[in-house]
């Protein structure tokens, strides 16, 4: 709570500051823009389809694990304990392999989506460092984070849709334009970081959710 505080005077003071110096500050929500470009939604697809047979799969698994759990329950009365015994440790391998294929299944899927999203954002950040230039912004500030300081700005100092279509210019899509220039080596590096950690794509779950726990003995 105490860093929260601090960020927010800190951003504050810059505010004022800039205002106070003429200084430009924009505002960028860079996970919405990576997800927004033409390259991000085809990334989403791949990866849809890529692992659309695993998901197929723990899917199958979990309704038959669902089939044993309900004949374990219509017929706990009734079967031999023996092939209760059976039954239950049937459902508690499946269990047990069904939650380690869905945790392998969720890391894999996770880590490649990072990589590539990160590819993506290393590649933005030249787009905004140039544009950044041009249109005489001295800062940048990204607000994709729950943490980011900036509490209002107006729509104005938005520039995600910009970078958005900028981007997928720089890229080939859209209009024909001059790509986007890198950074050169000597410039100093923009105040916008992409995002390092997992950012979330349009790709719905790739795995159920873990399966109920297995029936406790008799």
């Amino acid at each position: 709570m105490r860093k929260r505080v601090f960020l927010v005077m800190a951003a504050c003071t810059l505010a004022g500051r800039a205002q106070t110096g003429g200084t430009k500050i924009g505002i960028i929500n860079i996970q919405d823009a990576i997800i927004r470009t033409e390259e991000g939604q085809k990334t989403a697809k791949s990866l849809q389809d890529k692992y659309a047979p695993r998901q197929t799969q723990l899917e199958r698994s979990k309704r038959e694990l669902d089939d044993l759990q309900a004949q374990l329950s219509k017929g706990r009365n009734t079967m031999s304990e023996d092939a209760r015994n059976l039954l239950i440790r049937q459902i508690d391998q499946k269990n047990k392999a069904l939650t380690r294929d869905n945790e392998d299944a969720t890391a894999e899927f996770q880590q490649e989506e990072g990589k590539l999203i990160n590819a993506i954002g290393q590649k933005m950040m030249s787009v905004i460092d140039k544009y950044a230039k041009e249109k005489g912004y001295a800062i940048i500030l990204d607000i994709s984070s729950p943490q980011s300081p900036v509490l209002y700005a107006v729509n104005t100092v938005d520039i995600t849709n910009d970078i958005v279509t900028l981007y997928d210019k720089s890229q080939g899509g859209g209009s024909t334009a001059t790509p986007a220039a890198a950074p050169s080596a000597s410039a100093p590096a923009p105040a916008v970081r992409p995002p390092v950690t997992r950012p979330p794509l349009a790709v719905p779950k790739t795995a159920p959710a873990k399966p109920p726990a297995t029936p406790a003995r008799p």
